[in-house]
């Protein structure tokens, strides 16, 4: 019997590195479903990527997008293997009593309840399949905080707590969990960050200079270990939190 062909789900996938990850599954053989939260867009990365990508719109805050969204995966090819939780916002970077209600609120809402809310559906249908790999993009800052971000850390650290809950949970029944840290990967996201400050050249000379290897990350940089979780040769792998940050942990 041949073996059956891998059908994964990613969340902010209309660009950077959702639609990077989105675009190697599906190069690796998966069929992939690209949820965002801009539609239009979704639409065009699925073009991007081809095959049988599915374009989802859906706002991943809200419980019964996120439920009707899997459910349109499993309704179309049946099963549901890779849950990867990549949409996120970074937030306004400014001191905590500069932060707003409103502020803390759209992140912990977009960057960990979100989260919450896509392991809750695909898990449902993960055990009914005995099988299933969820990979939550957290970040180093959920590890080591980041200065003047305080809901993006705290968002962080609260995904990585949530991905050791669920590894644990249901380590005997075929589902894992684990997830990926980033450092400053350099993406559309960074770049509206770095626009932010008064003066945008020195801004990202001052990123680069921050970081041991002297560059920024790529979204490539990442592919290598999200396949490998996503892949069979993971099994014995679940719980774990892996920084793909060129060694800036370990100069913070």
């Amino acid at each position: 019997m041949p073996p059956v062909q891998k059908t994964a789900l990613v969340t902010g996938a209309a660009r950077g590195i959702g639609l990077a990850i989105a675009s190697r599954l599906a190069a690796d053989g998966a069929r992939v479903a690209l949820l965002d939260l801009d539609g239009s867009a979704a639409e065009a990365a699925a073009a991007k990527v081809g095959g049988e990508a599915l374009a989802i719109g859906a706002d991943v805050t809200r419980a019964a997008d996120v439920d009707a969204a899997v459910r349109r995966v499993v309704d179309r090819w049946g099963r549901l293997d890779v849950l990867v939780n990549n949409a996120g916002i970074t937030g306004r970077s400014f001191p905590i009593w500069e932060l707003s209600d409103e502020d803390w609120r759209a992140v912990i809402d977009v960057d960990l309840t979100s989260v919450f809310l896509c392991c809750r559906a695909a898990v449902k249908v993960m055990l009914a399949q005995d099988s299933g790999r969820i990979i939550n993009i957290a970040s180093i800052a959920g590890k080591e905080g980041n200065p003047t971000l305080v809901p993006y850390s705290s968002a962080k650290a609260g995904v990585i707590g949530l991905t050791k809950a669920i590894a644990a949970d249901y380590v005997k029944q075929g589902v894992r969990c684990n997830a990926i840290c980033p450092g400053t990967v350099d993406t559309p996201s960074l770049q509206g960050r770095i626009n932010s400050y008064a003066d945008p050249v020195q801004a990202r000379k001052d990123f680069v200079a921050r970081q041991p290897m002297g560059r920024l990350g790529t979204v490539e940089d990442i592919m290598g270990i999200l396949v490998f979780l996503a892949s069979d040769a993971a099994s014995y792998v679940t719980g774990c939190c892996i920084n793909v940050d060129g060694g800036l942990s370990g100069v913070l």
